[in-house]
C-alpha cells in the first residue's frame, strides 16, 4: 500500500514538473505579445530594428580582390563605419537579371544631416558600373532604416556588364562632421529575376491614372507594424489603426500584382498641444527587391496630420526603362513595403508617449497576365497565399516559402496548445505504465 502510495506520489510529482513546464513553454510563447501591448507605455523604449535572424554575418572589404561572396536567395548582415567604404562579390550568369539590396540600420536617437545616407553599386572587373541608388535622410533629419539597391540588367544592346562572371558590390557611406560617427548594422539581400520568353514593351504610357481614389472603405481596423522588414505586417487595401511611439519606425507590406497601382498615405492623431515638429513624420515606399521608390515627410503639431506618397504607375515590366526612382520602382509584382517613422523631437513636445497613426492603402485595378517570364519568378509575383497573408496580417517571419509560394503559420498560441496536449498525453502513458 505505501509503495504503491509511493509510486503515485512520484508520478504526481513528475507530472505537476511536466504541467509546469508546458505553462513556461506557453508563458515564453506569449511574451512577444506581451512586450507589444508595453511597447505603447509612456517612458518605454521604443523597440530596436528586428533583422532576419537567419541572416549569415559576413564582412565587407576594402578591396574588391578580398570581397566575399554573396549567394543568390541568403540575407546578410554586416557593420559600416562613418565614411565606410566595403566591397562584397557576386558571382552572375547571363540568363537572370540581379539586385542587391541593402538596409543601412543607424543606433536610434543619433544625429544625421539632409546629406547623410549610402549609395550601393554593383561593377564589374573593369570598374565600370552596371547600376546603382543612392539614398539619405532627406528632411527628415532623424537615424532611421534606410533601404536601397543596386542591379544588373541583361541588355543585348549594352556592351557593358554583361559578361558572366565576378562582379563586386561596394557599399559606401556619407555623414556629415557633425553627424554621430557611430557604426550602422546592414542587412543586405540578393536576389534575381529571370528574363523575359520574348521581349516586352519598352515606352511608357503617356497617360496614366494619377487621380487619388476616394479613401478605402470598410472602415478603421487596428494592425500593429513589425520592427523590421523581416517582420513587415501584411496589409491589403483598408485603413490601418496603430500606436507609433517618437523615434520608431514601422514595417508593412501590401502585396501589388502586374498591371495593379498602389495609393498609400498616413495620418497622425490628434494629442496635446506644443509647438509644431517639422518632418515629424516620414512614409517611405520600397518594392519588392528592397530599392527605394518613394518618401515624403510631414510636420506634426497636435492636430490631425495627413501625407500622401505621389501617386504612381501601375506595376509593369516596362517601367524599369527611365531613370525615374518612382517610375523605375514599380517595375515587378510582389510585395511592396511601406515604412513610417515618427522624429524623436516629438517627445520633446508632446511627451514620450505613442501618436495615433492611420495607414490608408488602396490597390486599384485588376491583377494582369505577367511578362512572360522564363523560369520561376520567385519574389516578383503574387500568390494566392500572399493575398491571405495580406488579409490575415501575417508578418514575413511567420510565413515559409514552400515549392515556390508562401504558406501562413499557425499562431503561436495553438503551438503552446499542441505542446500542452502532447505532454499530458505522454503523462497519461506514463502513469499507465506505471500502474501495469
Amino acid at each position: 500500500m505505501s509503495t504503491q502510495a509511493g509510486r503515485r506520489t512520484g508520478i504526481g510529482r513528475r507530472a505537476g514538473a511536466l504541467i509546469v513546464a508546458v505553462a513556461a513553454v506557453g508563458a515564453v510563447t506569449a511574451l512577444p505579445v506581451q512586450a507589444r501591448a508595453a511597447e505603447g507605455a509612456e517612458g518605454a523604449a521604443a523597440p530596436p530594428y528586428a533583422f532576419d535572424g537567419s541572416a549569415q554575418r559576413v564582412r565587407g572589404a576594402a578591396s574588391s580582390l578580398d570581397a566575399k561572396a554573396l549567394k543568390t536567395g541568403q540575407t546578410y548582415r554586416d557593420t559600416l563605419k562613418k565614411d565606410g567604404k566595403v566591397y562584397y562579390r557576386i558571382d552572375l550568369d547571363t540568363k537572370r537579371n540581379t539586385y542587391v539590396s541593402v538596409v543601412a540600420v543607424p543606433k536610434p536617437g543619433g544625429k544625421v544631416e539632409y546629406g547623410d545616407g549610402f549609395k550601393v553599386s554593383i561593377q564589374d572587373t573593369t570598374g565600370a558600373e552596371c547600376g546603382y541608388q543612392d539614398v539619405n535622410f532627406g528632411s527628415g533629419e532623424y537615424a532611421r532604416p534606410l533601404a536601397a539597391y543596386a542591379r544588373r540588367i541583361i541588355d543585348p544592346e549594352s556592351s557593358s556588364c554583361q559578361k558572366e562572371g565576378a562582379h563586386y558590390v561596394l557599399v559606401e557611406r556619407e555623414s556629415a562632421a557633425v553627424s554621430t560617427p557611430d557604426d550602422w548594422e546592414l542587412e543586405l539581400r540578393h536576389v534575381s529575376e529571370p528574363l523575359l520568353k520574348k521581349a516586352g514593351p519598352t515606352e511608357l504610357p503617356e497617360t496614366w491614372a494619377s487621380a487619388t481614389p476616394a479613401p478605402p472603405a470598410g472602415g478603421q481596423q487596428n494592425r500593429q507594424g513589425g520592427a523590421g522588414i523581416h517582420e513587415a505586417v501584411s496589409l491589403r487595401e483598408g485603413e490601418w489603426r496603430a500606436d507609433i511611439r517618437p523615434g520608431q519606425t514601422l514595417f508593412y507590406r501590401v502585396p501589388v500584382d502586374w498591371g495593379q497601382q498602389l495609393f498609400a498615405s498616413a495620418e497622425l492623431g490628434s494629442g496635446a498641444e506644443g509647438d509644431s515638429v517639422s518632418n515629424a513624420l516620414t512614409l517611405s515606399l520600397d518594392n519588392p527587391a528592397l530599392g527605394f521608390v518613394d518618401m515624403n515627410t510631414v510636420s506634426y503639431g497636435g492636430e490631425p496630420t495627413t501625407l500622401a506618397l505621389d501617386p504612381l504607375r501601375p506595376v509593369a515590366h516596362e517601367n524599369r526603362h527611365t531613370y525615374d526612382n518612382a517610375t523605375s520602382g514599380m517595375r515587378f509584382a510582389g510585395w511592396y513595403y511601406l515604412s513610417a517613422t515618427l522624429s524623436p523631437a516629438v517627445a520633446e513636445d508632446f511627451g514620450d508617449k505613442a501618436v495615433p497613426l492611420t495607414l490608408r492603402v488602396s490597390v486599384k485595378n485588376d491583377a494582369e497576365p505577367g511578362p512572360g517570364y522564363d523560369g520561376d519568378p520567385g519574389p516578383f509575383t503574387v500568390t494566392a497565399d500572399d493575398k491571405e497573408a495580406a488579409a490575415n496580417g501575417a508578418t514575413g517571419a511567420q510565413a515559409t516559402e514552400t515549392n515556390g509560394s508562401m504558406r501562413v503559420v499557425a499562431a503561436a498560441g495553438i503551438g503552446s496548445g499542441t505542446v500542452l496536449l502532447l505532454g499530458l498525453g505522454a503523462w497519461t502513458v506514463m502513469a499507465r505504465r506505471r500502474a501495469a
